[in-house]
């Protein structure tokens, strides 16, 4: 009997004591962190179960990511290292919901419903970043995961995407790295000091830069990399844990805020760099000698990686498909850049990971960039093939073997998993070194459209509804037709309104092409919604 399985999972420790629902979203379980510790109770049993499901080692992270230090979450890293398959959230969301005296029977219904043999044993690997709360709920995952007698690979404070790369390690053997945190800095380390070579500067690139780590786990890894770079990368470091864990600094107040971060020096032309509370997200930024603030958001980063690409697969001679895969977020500039100049396919897609990582496996080389800063690069593993079939031909030119190697090489310095702040930030100075720019440089390649987000806090985010890959609002009736008039009174304007995938917020996204016309656009929009989706608190401002 299934059932005598289970006997042995209710634990009156982690029981229920929070009524509200709970649902696993973009980024898994996301809420206060003292009403979590019977969801990572449960989430504990479900990695068991779904790591008997793929037979293969399954990770489990605990993080909130760019939100603030009181709140915490779980989410769960699939075998091949990518985001948890979607007919599973339901059930994530189902378990994480259940009656303490339903438990055991919705244990049953998974597995069978699932068709999980309960024989096959299970490994869980499992991390956390710097939250105070981490440990306890770290507890309580432990507990779920022991309950079902899993195997547990416990590797302490490590980023998202560290766990995520050695969940696909693990599951290949080895194929895709060593499974360790000493394998992850060694082969990014590697290949970036190998495609650099012995020229450190180049042109106007100059081989130094100021990194914001959000006072998160994300400061543990880049001390890693200072220590593995010193001698071609000169990392400077900033919010290094010693305050806030993203408080007025990280790559999400930088993006939404536009304004250097607390506790770095303001200096001219210098190229900083944010990552966020789990180095996921990543944007670079700069202050001109005018003491305007610039920013490079994942829409920069994404068009440089692109370009970059296509001039490789030119020069070598390689036939491949390359496409660009961006959300509603993305700034109207970077589209029209992408589909004009680059003429490289560009696809767009809901908000969250997990669409965008789907869509980008649709092309032979997939770029995926959100404009916050999440994003990575995926190779079909024909095109890993072909690349190096490529290689051995004896027919090509100097200039078409050498594009061909840079390609397989820059392959190893991206976490194809997802999106990795410190991977990617090797990337852009792999690419800024090789074209011989700054920062200044970099962002001259097109004009991005002035922008503005805002949040609106509402008795209820899921009144919003949304289509087209939430670029239109079809709840509440009107909405988007107001939005629509209030858009037409601007040059090049757009605006986009959406429920936020991990707070109780709307979020508001307006551009147009005057800059001091884009904060009466986002604060006409943002005022309709607080009118006609029962805003609560004080009315959204530009504070």
């Amino acid at each position: 009997m299934k059932s005598n399985y289970f006997n042995n999972v209710v634990n009156s420790e982690y029981s229920r004591k929070n009524d509200g629902h709970i649902e696993y979203g973009t980024a898994g379980f996301r809420t206060k962190s003292d009403i979590l510790e019977h969801v990572l109770y449960r989430m504990g049993l479900l990695a068991v179960l779904r790591s008997k499901a793929k037979k293969a080692a399954i990770g489990l992270m605990i993080t909130a990511s760019h939100n603030l230090e009181p709140d915490n979450g779980i989410k769960l890293i699939d075998s091949a290292g990518e985001m948890l398959e979607v007919s599973w959230e339901m059930i994530a969301t189902n378990l994480a919901n259940t009656l303490d005296s339903d438990l055991i029977s919705m244990l049953v219904h998974i597995s069978t419903k699932e068709n999980i043999d309960l024989s096959v044993p299970a490994t869980v690997i499992i991390g956390r970043d710097t939250r105070k709360s981490s440990p306890i709920l770290l507890k309580a995952a432990l507990a779920g995961i022991k309950a079902l007698n899993g195997h547990v690979i416990d590797l302490g404070l490590v980023t998202t995407p560290q766990l995520h790369y050695i969940v696909v390690c693990t599951n290949t053997d080895g194929a895709y790295g060593d499974p360790t945190l000493q394998g992850y800095y060694s082969k990014l380390a590697a290949v970036f000091k190998s495609i650099r070579g012995t020229e450190i500067n180049n042109g106007k690139y100059i081989s130094e830069l100021q990194l914001d780590a959000a006072n998160g786990v994300g400061a543990i890894a880049a001390r890693e990399f200072q220590r593995y770079l010193k001698d071609v990368l000169d990392i400077k470091l900033f919010n290094d844990g010693s305050g806030d864990l993203n408080h007025m600094c990280g790559a999400d107040y930088v993006k939404v805020q536009q304004t250097l971060p607390l506790n770095i020096p303001s200096e001219k032309s210098v190229r900083y760099v944010s990552i966020d509370g789990d180095a996921d997200r990543v944007v670079y930024f700069y202050i001109d000698g005018n003491n305007k603030f610039h920013l490079l958001d994942g829409d920069r980063i994404a068009t440089l990686v692109a370009a970059y690409f296509k001039e490789l697969l030119e020069t070598s001679g390689l036939s491949l498909q390359l496409g660009l895969v961006q959300t509603a977020y993305a700034n109207g500039g970077s589209t029209d850049y992408i589909s004009n100049i680059l003429k490289v396919p560009v696809a767009c897609v809901p908000t969250g990971v997990k669409h965008l990582h789907k869509k980008a496996l649709e092309f032979d080389i997939g770029v995926y960039f959100e404009a916050n800063g999440h994003g990575t690069v995926i190779f079909k593993n024909t095109t890993k093939e072909a690349i190096k079939n490529q290689i051995k031909n004896e027919m090509l030119s100097t200039t078409q073997r050498v594009a061909s190697s840079k390609l397989r090489d820059v392959i190893d310095l991206i976490n194809e998993t997802v999106g990795d702040a410190l991977s990617d930030m090797l990337l852009v100075e792999t690419i800024l070194h090789a074209k011989g720019w700054n920062v200044i440089e970099w962002e001259k390649s097109y004009n991005d459209l002035p922008n503005k987000q805002l949040k609106v806090r509402v008795k209820d985010r899921n009144i919003i509804t949304t289509t087209n890959a939430e670029r239109h609002c079809l709840t509440p009736v009107c909405l988007q037709e107001e939005i629509d008039k209030i858009v037409l009174k601007y040059s090049r304007g757009r605006a986009f309104v959406r429920p936020s995938g991990t707070e109780d917020i709307v979020r508001v996204y307006a551009e147009c092409e005057s800059s001091s016309d884009v904060n009466k656009l986002a604060m006409e929009v943002a005022s309709l919604v607080y009118r006609l989706a029962d805003g609560v608190g004080p009315e959204p401002s530009l504070s």
